[in-house]
């Protein structure tokens, strides 16, 4: 797999460029798949407050209405780069979206860098997160709402 590298403020990382395609498919205004940071396994599951430290990713593909959960446990007790890890791993995903409580400034220009774009909800639980999604309320962040180590 070719990986390119991409740099930013928040230092350098390198993701799959083979996937560069599949990740920039938008239908419209909305993703075709939307990586929600949850804090279980279903779409019941509430959105996780952390980005960074959450428990999961719940990856909904809007073509096939099928999610997957994908484990973030390396990062439960990271002292430190939770937020860029989990900001590759999301990219590794295809995920084109990210609908998160709350984005550190360092993940947020990895997901910028890796053209992710950031939504932040309070919606309880991801189903009503992504119905909201869906619905077109979310509006796509400018810049990550809260400073990095926040909690």
């Amino acid at each position: 797999m070719a990986e390119e590298a991409v740099s930013s403020q928040a230092g350098s990382f390198a993701f799959d460029s083979t996937c560069q395609e599949e990740r920039h498919n938008i239908v419209g205004d909305s993703c075709v798949k939307i990586a929600f940071a949850a804090a279980g396994e279903t779409l019941e599951a509430p959105l996780d407050v952390r980005f960074g430290r959450a428990a999961k990713f719940i990856v909904y593909d809007t073509d096939a209405d099928t999610f997957e959960a994908i484990d973030n446990v390396q990062n439960l007790n990271a002292a430190q780069g939770a937020g860029i890890q989990a900001a590759q791993t999301v990219s590794k995903t295809g995920a084109q979206c990210l609908v998160a409580r709350h984005c550190g400034p360092k993940a947020f220009r990895v997901l910028e860098a890796a053209n992710i774009t950031v939504y932040h909800s309070n919606a309880p639980p991801v189903a009503a997160a992504l119905e909201a999604f869906q619905a077109g309320t979310l509006a796509p962040a400018t810049s990550s709402d809260v400073e990095g180590h926040w909690v």
